[in-house]
This record gives C-alpha cells, structure tokens and sequence, in this order.
C-alpha cells in the first residue's frame, strides 16, 4: 500500500524544518565582548576582581602575559563550563562560574572580553 502523496508531503516537510531549526540552534553568533563585559561583572567579577588580577587566594591573573589567557581558547572554555581548580587556589571555581543560566554563548562573549581587556596586547 503506497504513502498517499499528502502524508509524504507531510513528512518531507517535517523533516525539513527540523533540520533547519538544528542547524540555527547549533549556529552561534560571533563572540561579543560589550556581552562578555556584562556577564563578567554579573557573574566573574566576584572572585576575579575588577582589575582581572584575581581577588581571592589562587585565582589566576589576567593580566599577566604568559598567564591563564595564554592557554588555548578550547582549554580555557572547557575549565568556565566544567569549572577547574588553579595551583594554590583555596576552593576551585564552580562550573559556569556559579550561574548555571550561562550559555556557551556567554562563554565565548566572556573570553572575548577577557583577550579584549586583559589578554597580551594590553
């Protein structure tokens, strides 16, 4: 017995629009440091500090040259979502920073603006 031609339709359509919304859930936007700046004081700025110099015992400093910003982007994403304890640091930081509401978006907006504020070139 043969699909009837409205069912096929159907079901190509279907299957179409599922994949287009895939591909634009699986696409993100280019890393914005103005929306890295906002997440950083809403959710790093507690540990890290304002100066990026870290404000408790063991947490990295960004401004130095050949710091925690010298470290491949991948590495750097992995410890922000996962979280990660430094050397010396009394407590490790928690996944996501803490704000299980951040986004792998925020995370790339995030190191944006710390390579933008703090990474080498400044």
């Amino acid at each position: 017995m043969p699909f009837p031609k409205k069912t096929a339709r159907f079901g190509l359509s279907a299957l179409m629009a599922v994949m287009v919304l895939a591909a634009q859930a699986s696409a993100q936007e280019d890393p914005d440091p103005a929306r890295g700046k906002r997440v950083y004081r809403g959710t790093c700025i507690a540990c890290h500090g304002p100066t990026g110099k870290g404000g408790i015992p063991g947490t990295p400093d960004f401004t130095k040259g050949n710091g925690v910003l010298s470290q491949d982007d991948s590495v750097l994403t992995d410890h922000i979502r996962n979280g990660f304890r430094s050397k010396g640091s009394t407590m490790p930081m928690p996944a996501k920073g803490g704000n299980p509401k951040l986004t792998d978006q925020d995370i790339q907006n995030v190191l944006a603006y710390l390579h933008e504020e703090f990474g080498e070139e400044n």
